[in-house]
């Protein structure tokens, strides 16, 4: 019988070989939740939202995203097999998680963009609780706009306007007492944004996998955290051409071993399809077969470690059927996993 640690150590086998790969020390006990099913965040509201044409042509963080993501989730039936989930309502509290109160005051001015970006927070709260509370074993938010490159400028950066991931995960800890929470973002740009928010916390481990020279121009991988939380920020940069081999190597050489010894209890993903290949901005060569095999590493260390909690939030992706298509296979791995 293969065990979940006995899949982890031959994960990416044929591709790096088993040698690769870290020794884990003990599994923890579980504490007997029962929670099964995939969740899945969405409203119709998130195509509201829409950016200013570029060069005369439309913006590539566009409605089109979910609009072909929902099409392909129903073609495949995805969409009758998740539990849908509501948005949680009164996000605005939770928003000094992470951004000061001037930048929220400023997004809520941004007509129709600041509601649905308060909304998008929304989604995401609304996933960790119904994880949290037992609701639902996973959850996938399809929502947008995404949130990893948003810090308190008062404006939009990089798409987004707040930082969804870094709210989620204080909200977990802070409200559900979770203590230590891994953010997993394989976004084809650095997570900047997320990567501030816990550069010195001890509590959160961070991993990105991203092209360094690419925007925002972060991710340096000698930045590891200060203080306290020295060696929680982990950054590995991948070159232009980077395939699943690559992507897979920073998994077995720096992410399972940081998670063996950092132990979470809460896992969230920052699902970016701008790393698959033929992406408008991106230039990695990554299949949807790694985006599989990075979900299915992801849920059975939240098995090991977090009794299966694992909430992924949607952030880049901006090739229309490549991204409604690697999200497609993420979240029929969520469900296989569920």
């Amino acid at each position: 019988m293969t065990t979940r640690r006995n899949f982890i150590a031959t994960a990416s086998k044929g591709l790096l070989g088993a040698s690769a790969l870290p020794a884990f020390g003990p599994i923890r006990p579980g504490l007997g939740r029962t929670a099964s099913g995939t969740g899945l965040v969405y409203d119709r509201r998130y195509l509201d939202h829409v950016l200013p044409e570029r060069a005369g042509e439309a913006h590539p963080e566009s409605p089109l995203r979910l609009v072909r993501m929902m099409e392909v989730f129903a073609e495949r039936g995805l969409d009758q097999a998740v539990a849908p989930l509501s948005l949680l309502d009164g996000p605005l509290s939770y928003m000094q998680y992470a951004h000061t109160a001037e930048h929220v005051d400023s997004v809520s001015t941004i007509d129709v963009s600041g509601r649905i970006a308060e909304l998008a927070v929304s989604g995401a709260l609304g996933a960790v609780e119904a994880v949290a509370g037992g609701t639902v074993k996973n959850a996938f938010c399809a929502s947008r706009p995404p949130g990893h490159h948003a810090n308190n400028t008062g404006a939009e950066e990089g798409f987004c306007f707040y930082s969804n991931a870094a709210i989620a995960a204080r909200y977990a800890q802070r409200v559900h007492g979770f203590e230590r929470v891994l953010i997993i973002d394989w976004d084809y740009h650095h997570g900047n944004a997320t990567q501030n928010a816990f550069y010195d916390d001890p509590s959160v481990l961070f991993f990105s996998t991203h092209d360094w020279q690419a925007y925002p121009g972060t991710g340096d991988p000698a930045m590891t955290g200060e203080a306290e939380g020295t060696g929680s920020n982990i950054n590995w940069h991948l070159d232009c051409g980077a395939r699943d081999v690559d992507m897979l190597r920073a998994w077995d050489e720096a992410l399972l071993p940081a998670v063996s010894r950092f132990q979470p209890d809460f896992i969230i993903v920052s699902a970016g399809f701008d790393s698959r290949r033929d992406d408008l901005l991106g230039c990695f060569d990554v299949t949807d077969d790694a985006f599989r095999r990075m979900t299915r590493i992801a849920l059975d260390l939240a098995e090991d470690f977090t009794d299966g909690r694992l909430v992924s939030l949607l952030e880049g992706g901006y090739n229309v059927e490549g991204n409604a298509l690697a999200a497609a296979a993420h979240l029929e791995t969520l469900l296989d996993g569920s």
